[in-house]
């Protein structure tokens, strides 16, 4: 046998997905087989890839072993000449594996080859070639003179800048996004380091072939997309952590004493920098705005109560000092976790998620109020009045800023225009699906790849490409895998770079279209589906809706339990859903494995079936699924009113 294939998954199957099908069509005139490694994905993955591509070998792991021990077991099973480590999150052309092998056999001295990486928007990733990191190269790298001086001989080595991409050339570290490997190497430098969880072990496999002998070539005669940042995001706080964690090992594993004290103290410093710039960046990303409101509506606040104090009263110190130190605070806790839970602090923000956050804050806010004993209420028109002045600042203050066009302060979303790349058949099918699930976005027209195309409707002949992204402003690129080769969809992607537009692959067969919009940020999928219940904004919904039913049934215990059958497992449930145990509506848990939407959602009390007792087992699969695909939080209090009475069961 030639080649194996190995691919690590961690909860990334749509982009499994796509580099599964990629794979296979490269590996069309090669004696191969393909290994998945799935360290315990919770997505779907493993009932993905057991419909779709049953011919892959499977490796399930009860928990997520990382990246070098989930290797190590394929590798140890694998029969190839050749071996070769890839991502999830990559996609191949269609000659790749043959380029690769063909070069491996013309180059004995080859212990390991990478190729050329580029990112989701056609960008070259520097990344594919790199240098040991040295104290020195560490140095450099840590405190940004690398990126400053990038082709630099003396400051760009971490990635080699100085070297040509279009050349080959022989490089001491290549990627584990895509390593292809001499198994008789592997042989005499021994398997994947194990005590390397994530990062770091293409590092020390490297250098361990490097050390037996063998060379390590860049090899740009072939190109592949990595969407990068998929399983960790490269700004996160844990990605700092385990990548500095994993130079820590790889020092006190191949550097002498006095080079690892070195590096070791570059390496804590870079991790509490790192670190500390990646919490302050996320503490003020995340609560700049609400504290923002809080701060506009608590001085709203400040004005309007000893104003209405005077109007009301005659009195302008009428209400204690305590209703501004305590009260009003509580308020405003009370409408910023609304808005919240509105979506409201999404980016962009739209102005009906900040109006439903400010209104069903003040609902909440006056049922509180009326629950509360005489002499702790101060004043029920404060409170609407209140709402109103705490909607209109929050409202005012962000049209303002908007008009300055700052991004974190965006209210609505850039519409986007985009092309599709397809013949007509299929661009049809896809102008059909993305409205669906595409918002904010806006189809310019389709060009078809076939040369000159005689469609009446397309924009324009293929061979002028750049000029129709121009002349229709195009922001986004559609391609269909169906109508173009992964290779050419790739030249296209590096051809196109420098017009900083997004792109996306369809494929036919898929139910998904996958992109990537920057090398730090994570890939954006575009599921064909109406309304998941896995969406985050439909989970959140969900959650708020059991929270706030099962407070109204504590509430109102006494009288809630007369209308059930079984009062104790009626209590019981209240407790399950609140602490997320349960949902109100969940699933059939008997029925047959659930779709990949299902998998975000908890066992139900009651579930999408109950309405419809006499179901047989297939139908409630459909019936699941249907609720799963195209969820409606109307069709979660349909089940409760309609099923009240069986809330006391245990759950079916």
């Amino acid at each position: 046998m030639k080649l194996s294939v190995i691919i690590v998954n961690y909860n990334v199957r749509f982009f499994l997905d796509q580099c599964l099908r990629s794979v296979f069509k490269a590996l069309k005139n090669i004696s191969s087989e393909v290994f998945v490694v799935d360290n315990n994905s919770l997505d779907g993955s493993i009932s993905m890839i057991r419909k779709n591509f049953p011919y892959v070998k499977l490796i399930r792991n009860n928990e997520n072993y990382g990246f070098s021990r989930a290797n190590n077991q394929a590798i140890k099973k694998a029969g190839g000449e050749y071996i070769l480590l890839l991502n999830p999150d990559t996609m191949v052309e269609e000659f790749t594996f043959e380029k690769c092998i063909r070069f491996m056999d013309e180059h004995k001295d080859a212990g390991a080859l990478g190729v050329r990486l580029i990112d989701g928007k056609g960008r070259f990733l520097p990344e594919s070639k790199r240098s040991l990191p040295t104290p020195g190269v560490a140095f450099f790298k840590i405190f940004g003179l690398t990126r400053l001086f990038s082709k630099s001989k003396l400051f760009g080595k971490y990635n080699l800048g100085y070297l040509n991409p279009e050349e080959t050339h022989k490089v001491d570290v290549l990627p584990g996004a895509f390593m292809f490997l001499r198994m008789s190497a592997l042989d005499k430098t021994g398997l994947l380091d194990e005590n390397f969880f994530m990062y770091g072990e293409d590092i020390d496999l490297s250098y361990r072939l490097k050390k037996a002998g063998f060379s390590n070539y860049y090899y740009p005669g072939t190109t592949i997309i990595h969407y990068k940042g998929e399983s960790t995001r490269k700004s996160s706080i844990n990605y700092v952590v385990q990548f500095y964690k994993s130079m820590k090992i790889f020092a006190k594993k191949h550097f002498s004493i006095g080079s690892r004290h070195i590096f070791l103290l570059f390496i804590n410093l870079a991790i509490y920098f790192r670190a500390s710039l990646s919490i302050l960046k996320r503490a003020i990303g995340t609560l700049l705005l609400p504290l923002i409101d809080a701060l506009l509506i608590f001085s709203g606040f400040f004005i309007l109560t000893p104003f209405w104090a005077k109007i009301k009263f005659q009195a302008a110190d009428y209400y204690p000092v305590e209703f501004l130190q305590f009260v009003v605070p509580v308020y405003i806790l009370i409408w910023i976790i609304s808005i919240y839970i509105n979506n409201g602090y999404n980016k962009p923000a739209r102005p009906v998620n900040i109006l439903l956050g400010i209104f069903t804050g003040t609902i909440f806010i006056l049922i509180i109020y009326a629950l509360l004993p005489s002499y702790l209420r101060f004043s029920r028109a404060l409170i609407l009045m209140g709402g109103i002045l705490a909607l209109g600042l929050t409202l005012t203050f962000r049209f303002f800023v908007n008009k300055l066009g700052i991004a974190i302060f965006k209210l609505y979303p850039d519409t986007k225009k985009i092309l599709i790349i397809a013949d007509h058949i299929e661009y049809q099918r896809l102008k059909k699906i993305i409205p669906d699930f595409v918002q904010m976005r806006k189809i310019a027209g389709f060009v078809h790849p076939g040369g000159d195309s005689e469609e009446n409707d397309s924009l324009g002949p293929y061979n002028q490409l750049s000029d129709i992204i121009r002349i229709n402003k195009v922001d986004e690129i559609i391609f269909s895998a169906k109508a173009i080769s992964s290779e050419e969809i790739i030249q296209n992607m590096m051809k196109l770079s420098q017009l900083n537009i997004d792109f996306k692959i369809a494929h036919p067969e898929g139910l998904s279209i996958i992109g990537s919009h920057s090398i730090d940020s994570k890939g954006e999928i575009f599921e064909i589906s109406l309304n998941a219940v896995s969406k985050k904004k439909n989970l959140r919904k969900k959650r708020v809706l059991d929270l706030t039913i099962s407070l109204l049934f504590l509430l109102t215990l006494p009288i809630s339990l007369l209308t059930v059958k079984k009062k104790y497992s009626f209590i019981v449930n209240i407790f399950y859903v609140i602490s997320g145990r349960k949902s109100w509506v969940g699933y059939n848990l008997q029925a047959d494995s659930k779709s990949m939407e299902q998998d975000s959602v908890q066992q139900g009390v009651l579930t999408p079936a109950s309405l419809y007792p006499r179901s047989t087992g297939q139908e409630i699969k459909r019936i699941n699924l249907s609720y799963a695909k195209d969820y409606r939080l109307s069709k979660d209090l349909e089940i409760i009113l309609k099923k009240w009475k069986q809330l006391g069961e245990e759950g079916e």
